[in-house]
């Protein structure tokens, strides 16, 4: 019998190589207070920004790579958020499918 993996169990396969030195998500801070809507809270798939003392936070080292933070902060929000793609030999390796 086959068994379908949940979201969790997928991306809990997947491998990450942090990049210790170097994030590759920059919020621009004093934008941030302005943002009614804070979208990043809501549209990333892996929770990458969560709300730490009043103030948005990345935790880029859970980042899937998708892009969605900087669309939705750049037509949703304030334009906060810079999103490049991780340095090379740095980021996700998907394992599944």
């Amino acid at each position: 019998m086959i068994h379908e993996l949940s979201l969790d169990a997928r991306l809990g396969l997947d491998k990450y190589e942090i990049d210790e030195e170097q994030s590759h998500i920059h919020i621009e801070h004093a934008l941030c207070p302005a943002c009614e809507l804070k979208p990043c809270l809501t549209v990333c798939p892996a929770a990458v920004y969560v709300m730490a003392d009043g103030v948005v936070v990345a935790r880029y080292e859970n980042c899937v790579e998708c892009g969605t933070c900087q669309i939705a902060c750049d037509t949703g929000g304030n334009g906060a958020i810079t999103w490049n793609p991780p340095r090379g030999g740095f980021g996700i390796v998907y394992r599944y499918g």
